[in-house]
């Protein structure tokens, strides 16, 4: 289901280079040293954190708290996995909770920001630009049905680009959980916005 088919996404970096020093005087509390940990991975921790919510008024308070957690849990951080995988890691779980809990909480309409995650870097012609964000908005509207794993997983894979490997390497869950999971997700979107012509050509069977 390449809901992007049409617009350039920049994948996801997982393999961020990790200066040890950084990481050894973060972990020793130094601020300076967690300011530039923050300056090196906020871009990829904010672009993690939009996709998964989708247009959400709290994006930026959720990759601020995902923040929060990693200076937390730095001095826990081993180095069994790349730090920035270990970061990733955290931010995806922060936003899961922050899902849920805007399930929870939601008495009326979820407050929404004006535009859905940006999709490129290059250029795009208006009326192309038109088209995409009425269907992220669409998209991110039928994510709202499934559950908050089975959202991240379809997110990661279908709109980060990462294999199912990568995902269940980031979210330490069996690839096969990563695998049904997507399963499911596409299954239910599938079904979700199959009578919808802006996605006739993304799904199977659809005019390609």
């Amino acid at each position: 289901m390449d809901i992007a088919a049409t617009t350039t996404w920049p994948g996801m970096e997982l393999a961020l280079p990790a200066n040890d020093d950084i990481v050894a005087r973060s972990q020793a509390g130094d601020a300076a040293a967690f300011r530039e940990l923050y300056r090196t991975h906020r871009p990829h921790v904010a672009r993690l954190v939009q996709r998964i919510l989708g247009p959400d008024s709290e994006v930026e308070d959720v990759i601020q708290e995902a923040f929060i957690q990693v200076h937390r849990s730095l001095p826990s951080f081993q180095g069994t996995s790349l730090l920035s995988t270990w970061i990733h890691r955290v931010a995806v779980n922060v936003a899961l909770q922050h899902i849920r809990r805007r399930r929870r909480q939601r008495s009326g309409p979820v407050v929404m920001t004006p535009d859905p995650p940006e999709p490129t870097t290059g250029d795009v012609a208006p009326e192309e630009d038109v088209l995409w964000r009425d269907r992220m908005r669409k998209l991110y509207a039928a994510l709202e049905g499934l559950s908050p794993k089975k959202r991240a997983v379809f997110v990661l894979h279908e709109i980060e680009g990462m294999s199912a490997e990568e995902i269940a390497k980031l979210m330490r869950a069996p690839l096969i959980t990563v695998r049904t999971r997507l399963f499911y997700a596409r299954k239910a979107l599938y079904a979700a916005l199959a009578a919808d012509p802006a996605f006739r050509e993304f799904l199977p069977g659809g005019d390609r």
